[in-house]
């Protein structure tokens, strides 16, 4: 080790410059010799080989130790600190044990954390914690403190609202106190309102908060007092950070955890919280472990580190790129005609007849016989001779040379067409006349538009989507929308569709209106196709979440529904349930909606997107150029990434990546260690 330290995630590097998300690690400027560190919530300490303490970051609680409450995002020196051998940092507060056995605190102190006999607002520089000595170790929770003194007895103070003092009580101490009920500890650890104890013997003992089976005992009932935690022995180590999960350290250097999943903090290969101890799969030799927000670290004993979790800010550091705010060439695809997206995954045709897929695949909607997401590009099997394909957030349809509709993914209210609700993940036959010449997939219904000039629908019919004049009958087979004859062009929502006929009036909707998304006013449920009103000349349509757009002969689009982040693109906020025109639009050729978000593709090549993350991956109520792409055929959306088809039959992709919908190869879930780039 070369004692400087380095940071990825959000935070200050150093440097002067402000916190912004690092994906890959980057060195904090300003320090070297250092021996160990300590993140807290929202500021960092360091201790150097001299004993010195620096810290960096939020100081509105004086947490800083500096003397002020202005934070820094360069690192300064604690004051009146020196011969300190181990650091500790809280959500506000920050604790420093001495080489003399001392605990000295400073921070915010409005819980007692401080351990000094007050309740100070924050205290700027530190000061000692009253009535202890031989102290070898120290733990901050968020806002309560821990001591370990040399011979085995833990002492706590400060918040106690969740019984994480361990004293049956809910009463804040402002004084350390011995923890009853345990004896003989040799590691304790502070969560966010829960606390942790391993005993001599090597088993864990844990107390107070409990909601998300973070104290690892089978249940989610708060514990008052200590009590142990079943199934584990052998543990020489824990960590507890200000989320909701913990990792244990097997002294056969294997890795227990518990608690909160929702990122896949668990490592255990799934997202499901669980209330008792599951191993993280694949870890061995190591030799210790740490816990973020919701994510997770490890370092093996050849020096390699390896994170899981959550990775929206870089803090896994495995290279991994959670957004990508401008347009880059997805490698390894070419030759393509025809692209689709939804949610978080992305489908595309190429001119031999193939489908590839990638990212999220919880239902099977990749179709690739498994529901495991993947960022890799990976071959639909058993399709050939596609001609069109289309997918919604569970599951996907492809058209086939012949006319035949083949489908895959989520099955539950028969959007798949076999007649069957038998989920599928593999393509499987639609029924129905084999006619078709393109699909939309909605939420949980389906539309098929044939060469007849008739549209099909089939799947779930609360709202009248598949405007067979019926309301709640989901149908497992095609059925025939009454009124559509001489179709041109299909779309479907999450709950509502759309079409345009060859005669005036030529755009018409279906279904859903409870926003306004079928345009104008009427029922909140319409199972029967009607025009809407002024919206002549249609060429093509798209539909969002809840809102609906249309191209329309002139090159101006039209859209209409909820506006509330943009997705409408009028320089707006406000719901309309009238077309409304979009902003600075012209010339355009191509539209595509998916969530809350729209783009667009001109005449001239240009890709333009708005809403939810269309303005540079930020909410844009007005078009906004998609960098310098130009040269582009077509567009589709999905729920927070954006994907562009190119004349050359390239794919670029931009947006967020966190079930690997950008096709980057590189790994986004983290539901499963990987090496990080930390070491």
């Amino acid at each position: 080790m070369d004692g400087t330290v380095w940071l990825s995630g959000v935070g200050p590097i150093g440097d002067g410059s402000l916190p912004q998300y690092r994906f890959t690690p980057v060195q904090v400027q300003g320090l070297s010799g250092i021996v160990t560190v300590a993140p807290g919530s929202n500021h960092a300490l360091a201790v150097d080989s001299n004993g010195r303490v620096w810290a960096w970051g939020n100081n509105d609680y004086g947490q800083l130790g500096n003397g002020t409450y202005t934070g820094s995002n360069t690192p300064v020196q604690v004051q009146g600190l020196t011969g300190v051998v181990a650091i500790a940092a809280g959500v506000y507060h920050s604790l420093a044990l001495r080489e003399d056995g001392t605990v000295w605190a400073w921070g915010a102190n409005h819980s007692g954390q401080l351990g000094d006999g007050n309740t100070w607002f924050g205290r700027g520089t530190p000061l000692p914690a009253q009535g202890l000595s031989g102290i070898v170790a120290v733990s901050a929770g968020g806002d309560h403190s821990l001591a370990l003194r040399d011979d085995g007895v833990l002492f706590a103070w400060g918040n106690n609202r969740e019984y994480q003092l361990g004293d049956a009580s809910t009463t804040n101490r402002l004084l350390p106190f011995q923890v009853p009920g345990v004896s003989n500890v040799a590691v304790m650890r502070g969560g966010n309102s829960f606390s942790l104890a391993v005993l001599a013997n090597g088993t864990v003992w844990a107390w107070g908060y409990n909601a998300q089976g973070q104290l690892g005992n089978g249940s989610t009932t708060t514990e008052k007092s200590p009590k142990q935690t079943p199934g584990l022995t052998d543990v020489k180590d824990l960590s507890a950070g200000f989320g909701s999960h913990v990792l244990a350290l097997h002294s056969n250097g294997t890795v227990s955890a518990w608690g909160s999943n929702d990122q896949g903090q668990l490592g255990n290969g799934s997202t499901i919280a669980s209330t008792s101890p599951v191993q993280v799969q694949g870890l061995t030799d190591v030799f210790t472990v740490s816990t973020g927000g919701a994510h997770s670290l490890a370092l093996r004993s050849n020096g390699t580190a390896w994170a899981w979790g959550s990775n929206h800010a870089g803090q896994r550091a495995d290279g991994s790129v959670w957004q990508q705010v401008v347009p880059m060439k997805l490698d390894g695809l070419s030759n393509v005609k025809a692209i689709a997206a939804s949610r978080s995954h992305t489908l595309a045709l190429r001119t031999d007849g193939t489908v590839w897929g990638w990212g999220q695949n919880d239902h099977g909607q990749l179709g690739i016989g498994s529901t495991s997401a993947t960022s890799t590009l990976v071959q639909v099997p058993g399709l050939t001779n596609i001609v069109a394909i289309s997918t919604g957030p569970l599951h996907s349809l492809a058209v086939r040379s012949d006319g035949t509709i083949w489908a895959w993914g989520d099955n539950s209210t028969g959007q798949l067409g076999d007649g069957t609700q038998s989920n599928r993940l593999s393509p499987v036959h639609a029924q129905g006349p084999a006619t078709a010449l393109t699909v939309s997939a909605g939420h949980l219904h389906s539309l098929a538009l044939y060469s007849d000039g008739l549209i099909r629908a089939w799947g779930y019919n609360f709202f009248g989507q598949l405007g067979d004049t019926t309301i709640n009958n989901s149908r497992s087979t095609p059925s025939l929308v009454y009124g559509m004859s001489g179709s041109l062009a299909i779309a479907a929502g999450t709950s509502h569709s759309m079409g345009i006929r060859d005669s005036e009036p030529s755009t018409w909707t279906w279904g859903d209106n409870t926003v306004g998304q079928l345009g104008g006013g009427g029922p909140d449920k319409r199972p029967y196709s009607t025009p809407v009103t002024g919206m002549t000349g249609g060429r093509a349509v798209a539909a969002g979440t809840y809102h609906s757009m249309v191209l329309r002969a002139d090159g101006s689009v039209w859209t209409w529904g909820v506006n509330d982040n943009g997705q409408l693109g009028d320089g707006s906020f406000t719901h309309t349930n009238w077309p409304v025109q979009v902003h600075g639009l012209s010339g355009v050729k191509a539209v595509a909606a998916g969530g809350d978000q729209s783009a667009a593709v001109l005449n001239d090549g240009t890709f333009w997107t708005w809403g939810l993350y269309g303005g540079q991956g930020w909410k844009s109520n007005v078009p906004v150029q998609a960098g310098t792409l130009t040269n582009g055929r077509s567009v589709a959306v999905g729920h927070g990434h954006f994907v562009g088809l190119l004349q050359d039959g390239t794919v670029w992709v931009w947006g967020y990546n966190d079930f690997g919908q950008l096709g980057s190869s590189l790994p986004t879930s983290g539901l499963t260690a990987t090496p990080s780039l930390l070491l």
